[in-house]
């Protein structure tokens, strides 16, 4: 815990940020840190509640030890409270820039009052550490021997590659993009996740022995039981893309698309990529419709604000929740309430209960608007509620299906879950066909990074007491 009586004296502080008006203008992150100071102070709220709920698996999938290090911090130990944080967390400043903090829902403080800062404190850590050159490559005393191959460098792909790397493995990471990092490089927004942080990690896992291999998409330009005759273990982390069909009149038009194509594009133009000979997807001078109502739908609003959009209109089918949970019914699990994120304050308008009809265009086959019905809690058109938005470009943010099955599960043939994802247990994390691992979104579906990390160490651990017999990995 922090101070005895922290919880009862200091207010809760987020950090601030830039103004919208401000911040639209570039890629670039726009969080202003709190002090040293007052993140102890936010630190010094923990309290002494007995069952910490934040770091079970309500609160912290990775399993944080969030009372300790918040107590180290509030005492001025930040280098021991960096070591407790990495215990648990290959990537805290990771986390502590795009999780949703489930472990804020879920702090004891918040059943009478507002939560701890958790969030806030851990990327105060993380950032601190890289600073004061803390975060240095742990290289392994000896080898195994053994070598394994990772598909995939997302956040599942690289905290496997890291464990396994430590426990003496010789590790190679194939990777389809021309950089690692998934969709924390290629989805996420770099104005929530600046690249250089993930940049940092690829180089202290390559000082660490990891080998990363670009441009091999394996299943497509590479078989994989090439991989799995030149390696002893293969884990399977590349995430779950295909994104849910769209069943819209209209939706062939042009203008239309899905999410991730908008979003990775702009990474890619951001992070220095040749996009010449891509499709151009702009939101410039443009009336935009964002369909869906999740962190993709948000993302693709921010996109569209810093590109230059005329205007930009989110529409969700679910109701408008509560401004406050019923915390006595909720508590400690996530609370459905109105939430507005960074990217929505800046200028989005809200629509909920809003059905997406049919998408609208002209002779040239262009959109031109979409036609929305108020919807009931079935998620049903009410008669007589019809509306139009005026859109240029129409974006489809409502989640993935699953993993591609074309290609890498295709040839691979293992036994997939009801859902169409690899099935393997969150023991042992081998699919069907013996020594072909997989894990994060693969496994488990469309989540958070939070969860992808948590897999991606779990497995590595699997991995390592199959090859060896035993392992030090920690679950």
């Amino acid at each position: 815990m922090g101070k005895v009586t922290g919880f009862l004296e200091i207010e809760r502080e987020e950090p601030r940020y830039e103004p919208a008006s401000d911040r639209i203008r570039h890629f670039g992150e726009f969080t202003i840190p709190l002090t040293e100071s007052r993140v102890v102070d936010q630190a010094a709220r923990c309290m002494d509640c007995g069952i910490p709920f934040c770091h079970g698996d309500n609160g912290c999938p990775v399993n944080n030890q969030i009372p300790d290090w918040n107590d180290l911090v509030y005492h001025g130990d930040w280098q021991q409270a960096a070591r407790n944080l990495h215990s648990t967390n290959n990537f805290p400043e990771f986390t502590g820039r795009i999780c949703p903090a489930p472990c804020e829902e879920a702090c004891t403080l918040n059943l009478e009052d507002v939560p701890v800062a958790i969030k806030t404190v851990e990327q105060a850590i993380a950032d601190r550490a890289i600073r004061s050159g803390w975060v240095t490559p742990q290289r392994p005393t000896q080898r195994t021997g053994k070598t394994i191959a990772i598909v995939g460098s997302g956040p599942a792909g690289l905290a496997a590659a890291q464990q396994l790397a430590r426990a003496g493995h010789a590790v190679q990471v194939y990777e389809r993009e021309p950089k690692a990092g998934g969709l924390l490089r290629y989805g996420i927004p770099d104005f929530k996740l600046d690249k250089h942080h993930i940049d940092f990690r690829v180089s202290q896992m390559e000082a660490e022995g990891v080998v990363f291999h670009y441009g091999v998409n394996v299943g497509v330009n590479t078989p994989l039981t090439d991989l799995a005759g030149r390696h002893d273990a293969v884990l399977l982390c590349g995430g779950a893309e295909k994104p849910r069909p769209v069943d819209v009149e209209g939706s062939a038009l042009a203008g239309v698309h899905f999410a991730m194509p908008f979003l990775v594009q702009q990474n890619r133009r951001t992070g220095g990529e040749d996009v010449s000979g891509e499709f151009p997807l702009s939101a410039a001078g443009r009336h935009v419709v964002v369909v869906g109502g999740g962190d993709t739908a948000s993302d693709c609003i921010g996109v569209s604000f810093r590109q230059g959009a005329l205007a930009v209109t989110q529409l969700d089918v679910r109701p408008m929740p509560p401004e406050m949970e019923n915390k006595l019914t909720n508590w400690p699990n996530w609370a459905v309430k109105m939430r507005t994120s960074s990217s929505q304050a800046e200028g989005a308008m809200r629509e909920f209960a809003a059905g997406t009809m049919k998408i609208l265009g002209n002779a040239k086959g262009q959109v031109t608007g979409v036609e929305c019905a108020r919807v009931d809690r079935q998620r049903q058109p009410i008669d007589g509620t019809q509306f139009i938005i005026k859109a240029d470009l129409v974006l489809f943010a409502i989640g993935f299906a699953g993993p591609i099955q074309e290609g890498l599960l295709g040839e691979l043939g293992a036994d997939l879950d009801e859902r169409g994802n690899l099935f393997a247990d969150t023991f042992g994390y081998q699919t069907s066909i013996p020594g072909i691992y997989a894990a994060g979104d693969m496994r488990r579906g469309q989540s958070l990074v939070v969860w992808a990390i948590r897999e991606g160490r779990q497995a590595a651990r699997a991995i390592d007491k199959d090859l060896m017999g035993r392992t030090d990995l920690p679950r």
